[in-house]
């Protein structure tokens, strides 16, 4: 008989433990706009870096760098600082800059320095292994005129359940010739949050 209890109370309790431990899977929209927390999204990082680079693109240097030297520009992604409190994965905000600039058709793009040494280590590699016709020469690498580089910071402002998140990124566009800022620029977001559970 006891045999038998133990036996139900184990199919309880596996019974219990399934029951709290169920979830549903909702597949959205990859552009749908959903905003649970009210932290730094996925749909925040594809709007800023889109509004940010059309907003340089726009800007007087572009016509003229291509008028003094008659080729479109090489722009490189440098390092975007999170300065807010809280964890913004940064790479995929990069990552977005780097397809909109891509995608412009406005500027030429070239590799950052992780990947540029990866591609090193196989121009390396080649130069042991591969044939002569087909061996990829090193020194023969496009080097960037632009850097862009930038951060993220937050202002958070608290009262009761209540909460504002006042989100500003700047970015600048810096000549890698000389020094020179040729581009500012800054994106707010201002998100209103009401939530018991809040913190800070």
């Amino acid at each position: 008989m006891k045999k038998h209890s133990s036996l139900w109370v184990m199919l309880a309790a596996v019974l219990v433990l399934s029951a709290c431990s169920s979830s549903t899977v909702e597949r959205l929209d990859p552009q749908a706009q959903v905003d649970l927390s009210g932290e730094w999204n996925d749909t925040d990082a594809q709007l800023v870096a889109r509004e940010m680079v059309d907003d340089a693109l726009s800007r007087a240097w572009l016509p003229k760098f291509v008028q003094s030297n008659g080729k479109d520009p090489a722009v490189i992604v440098g390092k975007i600082k999170n300065l807010s409190h809280e964890h913004i994965n940064t790479a995929v905000f990069i990552a977005n800059i780097e397809r909109e600039l891509i995608n412009s058709g406005e500027v030429q793009f070239v590799a950052d320095a992780q990947r540029r040494e990866e591609i090193r280590n196989e121009r390396a590699d080649q130069d042991l292994n591969a044939s002569e016709a087909t061996r990829k020469e090193n020194g023969q690498e496009y080097g960037a005129d632009f850097m862009m580089q930038g951060q993220v910071n937050t202002i958070v402002d608290v009262e009761g359940t209540t909460q504002v998140r006042f989100y500003q990124v700047n970015l600048e566009l810096i000549s890698l010739k000389d020094n020179r800022k040729v581009w500012i620029g800054d994106t707010k977001i201002k998100k209103l949050i009401t939530n018991s559970t809040l913190r800070k």
